[in-house]
């Protein structure tokens, strides 16, 4: 929080907690999750110590517990509540995680279209579409070709998580704009990759419904 805040209730200067040193009243929570857990920004974060603030600060912030206070820490609750439900489902993710730390430095993740093929996948991408329509027009020659595609995507899937994590500890190590770069582009294959295997996933589950009706 920021250190020049005043407490909103009895004017304390330099609070910088969630709940005023000097009239223990709850304060108004700041909207970062890493600066409203307490937590260093990291994105090889530690979840053990994800997990525990998130239980600690569920307890201390909890609606219940302030029924009887003032309209204005009854407010700053439900905020406060809100910011770490969300802090919590956002960080304990790892892509999530990642694209949120990015965002706050300025990088936005793209959202994939189906045009923006990475450039060493357009081989694969150009059969597996063909493959697709084969198989929505009823030709069930091409399953084992969609089936070693899905495999092959979902590898794909694993060496980029892997590369993620590589990335992640570079970035909490040098803080650099240039591993952030990379982090973006990681992300960016990915979801290009998770949507293909989406994909194949739907019509591969479909006409085996077909088949067995």
């Amino acid at each position: 929080m920021d250190p020049l805040s005043l407490c909103w209730s009895c004017g304390q200067p330099g609070v910088c907690e969630l709940v005023c040193p000097a009239c223990s009243t709850l304060q108004k929570p700041p909207a970062g999750y890493f600066e409203f857990l307490d937590l260093p920004e990291s994105l090889a974060l530690d979840g053990p110590a994800l997990q525990t603030k998130f239980y600690g600060l569920s307890r201390q912030l909890h609606p219940d517990l302030f029924t009887l206070k003032t309209p204005e820490e009854r407010a700053c609750s439900l905020e406060a509540t809100s910011i770490l439900n969300d802090a919590y489902r956002t960080l304990r993710d790892p892509i999530k995680r990642a694209e949120y730390v990015l965002k706050n430095h300025g990088f936005e993740t793209s959202e994939q279209r189906s045009k923006d093929v990475p450039p060493e996948l357009l081989e694969e991408v150009f059969e597996l579409n063909e493959a697709l329509e084969e198989i929505r027009g009823g030709d069930e020659t091409v399953r084992p070709h969609l089936e070693e595609a899905d495999r092959k995507f979902r590898g794909m899937l694993t060496e980029s998580d892997s590369e993620l994590e590589r990335e992640f500890r570079n970035y909490d190590s040098s803080q650099s704009e240039e591993v952030l770069k990379k982090l973006r582009g990681i992300l960016n294959r990915r979801k290009y990759i998770q949507n293909l295997v989406s994909e194949v996933e739907k019509e591969l589950l479909a006409t085996h419904g077909h088949i067995a009706d």
